[in-house]
């Protein structure tokens, strides 16, 4: 199953996004695996500070389950200064609708 998504950094925070990224722990990636993800991307458009990210999931509920791990709220908490966040700190997401698939 495919998912794409969108986020918002906040302004001048475009390297530091991409540096913590790049520094990815090995606890998350080991998550992301664990919940069925794979293949993940995330694309910034520098013009407006969206970042569009894209990812295959086994399936939408174990993906879900993931956000509840104690990994990836501590990862929240550590994006929390850098991007638009809901009051728990998870990255204010908007899912897009795939209108479009060649493989």
């Amino acid at each position: 199953m495919q998912k794409a998504f969108k986020m918002k950094l906040f302004p001048g925070m475009e390297e530091e996004y991409e540096y913590r990224h790049n520094q990815l722990w090995p606890e998350m990636k080991e998550m992301i695996h664990a919940y069925g993800g794979k293949n993940y991307s995330i694309f910034l458009d520098r013009e407006t500070n969206v970042l569009y990210g894209y990812i295959e999931i086994e399936n939408e509920e174990l993906w879900r389950k993931g956000a509840d791990t104690e990994i990836n709220r501590k990862w929240w908490d550590y994006m929390a200064d850098i991007m638009e966040t809901n009051e728990d700190n998870s990255p204010v997401s908007v899912d897009l609708k795939q209108v479009f698939h060649l493989d």
